[in-house]
């Protein structure tokens, strides 16, 4: 049990890492957080996997549900950062997208 809870949570840090390597710019979150989004991902791509039949029969890793978890664990990075406002830049628009720093818009300068 204790170990499963423990590997689970390794396999979470290795999909995290790789999720955010995988998500353009820099992400702005804590290593907890990714390591728990990761864990999450891995969840949601070992049930995505087995909903369409995949079964590990050699054993060895199980690369489909880690592809999965990767790209699930990017799409809820995209959300917590959505959630929480943290964005490390390099967005579609970036810091200069036409807000301030306080979020809001500013008048664009033409001339000087």
């Amino acid at each position: 049990m204790i170990g499963s809870i423990i590997l689970a949570l390794i396999v979470g840090a290795v999909i995290g890492v790789v999720a955010r390597l995988v998500m353009p710019g820099r992400q702005d979150i804590g290593m907890l957080p990714t390591v728990l989004i990761g864990a999450l991902g891995g969840l949601i791509g070992s049930a995505v996997a087995s909903q369409f039949g995949y079964h590990n029969a050699n054993g060895g890793v199980a690369w489909i549900p880690f592809f999965v978890g990767v790209v699930a664990a990017v799409v809820l990075i995209a959300i917590y950062e959505s959630v929480t406002g943290r964005r490390g830049g390099g967005g579609l628009l970036g810091r200069r997208g036409g807000t301030g720093l306080m979020g809001r818009r500013t008048r664009t300068r033409f001339f000087g």
